[in-house]
């Protein structure tokens, strides 16, 4: 009996050993694949507020190699824009379709727009996105001219009403300018639209007539591909999509993804304050002062030194901007021509006329009508307010110093007082100016007799007898 009730307890051993030996094979198995198993990458949020320009294009360029790098399996633009620079949406656009990263444009939050450039950035994206309360469209280029018929075209009335209503589409303007860059800019969205599979018609229409759409509007006719409440939900719904990124197609694993977001740094900061064109003129305007101080005054180092690293800091600006050359032209002029009075002394004429110049040339400086990118009248006037006072400043001194007495070169000497040290045959040497000169005279001279500088040949004076009644 007790035989039979020790090998019922080895027996119950033994098993409670396998089961434990089991648990902990699990447990090893589940270890060693997790820590094999390297933690996935989070998606990389960017965020694009306001208008488009150079540091728009910098920041999402710099976050897109950012994914890429870190082999983020998404790229999320939050945008909510009014537009922006043709020149920085086409980079963008050209960074986005080189991407291998998929990017998924999401319009957001509630009341935002992704509004003409922010229209053709949503379709060259992979995934397009908005969030309910948005609204997209409004891609028409901004017009440059008032809208007159080109020669020989008839002006606007009810034919034209006619026309437009035959084929549905609002009639283009006569200018033929205007009427290329609306063709280039439908061209270009269609282009998009076909890329992604989006819709082509509406598309151009965003651009001929200035279409806009609500999100759910959007959704329902194939502009965009999702309507989602939050980032969450975005990556909810696009997981599983298949997308093409880089000529590679790319199943996209989304769920449970974690997500990173990466705000505009300091030299997004930087870059979108320098490449404000009010800045980037006060910049230039600041160099050019430093360097016409440090002319007049060498030696003085501070004026040289701000105004350069000024000077070179706006230009850079002016580089990443849309410049008019006429008007950088009038700008050069108007530096040119104060830099011309601070040597000729022209009383003024050459400064005023630098300082119009200078105002004319910032007028015209941008080629945009983009409000944010143009240079605000005020601070025109202050540029051309300044630059008047700083060239009636420097024809007041021109004029002023022409009726003093010379204090100092070589002119100076000339009636300047001196002693006669010693005299012999018409040559001595004489002390002027806490000095001693040699010195020539055709009148007798005696040692310790005061004359009088009349000329300089060299390092030897001239000098006559010094009368009397001349003497203090």
């Amino acid at each position: 009996m007790r035989m039979e009730s020790t090998s019922a307890i080895d027996y119950s051993y033994r098993r409670l050993l396998s089961a434990l030996a089991a648990v902990l094979v699990g447990v090893m198995a589940i270890w060693v694949q997790a820590t094999a198993q390297p933690s996935r990458a989070p998606a990389l949020v960017l965020h694009l507020d306001g208008v488009i320009g150079p540091a728009s294009a910098d920041y999402l360029s710099r976050g897109l190699k950012n994914g890429a790098e870190r082999g983020a399996p998404l790229i999320i633009v939050r945008m909510d824009t009014p537009g922006g620079l043709d020149t920085s949406m086409r980079a963008m656009i050209r960074d986005i379709l080189a991407s291998p990263v998929p990017v998924a444009t999401y319009v957001s939050p509630s009341g935002g727009r992704a509004a003409s450039a922010g229209t053709f950035i949503l379709y060259a994206s992979h995934i397009a996105a908005m969030a309910p309360g948005t609204n997209v469209g409004a891609a028409t280029p901004v017009q440059i001219g008032g809208g007159l018929p080109a020669p020989g075209g008839s002006p606007p009335g009810k034919d034209d009403g006619k026309e437009a209503a035959k084929d549905g589409k609002t009639p283009q303007s006569g200018n033929p300018m205007e009427a290329k860059a609306v063709n280039d800019a439908v061209g270009y969205i269609r282009s998009l639209a076909e890329l992604r599979g989006r819709n082509p018609d509406w598309a151009e229409k965003a651009v001929r007539e200035a279409a806009s759409l609500s999100a759910s509007a959007a959704l329902k006719q194939g502009v965009i591909d999702i309507e989602a409440e939050s980032i969450g939900d975005l990556l909810a719904q696009v997981h599983g999509r298949i997308v093409v990124a880089a000529g590679k197609r790319i199943s996209l694993d989304t769920r449970g993804l974690a997500i990173e977001e990466i705000r505009p740094d300091w030299r997004t900061n930087l870059l979108n304050a320098i490449t404000n064109p009010n800045v980037a003129l006060i910049l230039m305007i600041v160099g050019i002062y430093g360097l016409i101080f440090e002319f007049m005054n060498p030696g003085f180092f501070a004026p040289g030194t701000i105004g350069a690293i000024c000077l070179l800091t706006g230009l850079y600006a002016f580089a990443a901007l849309p410049v008019n050359y006429a008007g950088l032209a009038l700008i050069i002029l108007g530096i040119g021509l104060m830099i011309a009075e601070v040597y000729s002394a022209s009383f003024g004429t050459l400064g005023v006329g630098g300082a119009i110049a200078l105002a004319l040339g910032a007028t015209i400086l941008i080629d945009t009508d983009i409000p944010d990118f143009r240079i605000s009248l005020p601070v025109i006037g202050g540029v051309a307010a300044t630059s008047l006072v700083v060239a009636l400043v420097i024809a007041r001194l021109a004029l002023s110093s022409r009726g003093r007495r010379i204090v100092s070169g070589r002119e100076e000497m000339i009636g300047a007082k001196a002693v006669v040290q010693d005299w012999s045959a018409g040559e001595g040497h004489v002390f002027a100016h806490g000095e001693s000169w040699s010195a020539a005279s055709a009148a007798p001279l005696r040692k310790g007799q005061h004359v009088r500088v009349t000329a300089l040949d060299g390092l030897t004076l001239e000098v006559d007898p010094d009368p009397p009644a001349t003497r203090g």
